[in-house]
């Protein structure tokens, strides 16, 4: 192997540590939010179940909330477990 090789090769592992050590800083508060924002979601729920999800824009508001809360509830789920 060249050193340009080598001097690629380095680059490129110190370039994926760096992206690792990041997501260590980044991804908890992420995954926080989420985690609290799935709990909080479902209060939501309530007032359009209590008027009736008789018209297309409350059912879509109902749909987006119910696809909001999975999608916290993905990235959110491990929250606190690592």
């Amino acid at each position: 192997m060249s050193s340009s090789t080598n001097n690629d090769l380095r680059s490129s592992l110190q370039s994926v540590r760096s992206v690792s050590e990041v997501g260590k800083h980044v991804l908890p508060p992420i995954r926080a939010l989420a985690f609290w924002i799935a709990i909080a979601l479902p209060f939501l729920y309530l007032p359009l179940l209590a008027v009736g999800l008789s018209s297309q824009s409350l059912t879509g508001a109902f749909l987006t909330l119910l696809l909001c809360n999975a999608v916290a509830l993905l990235v959110g789920h491990k929250h606190l477990r690592e």
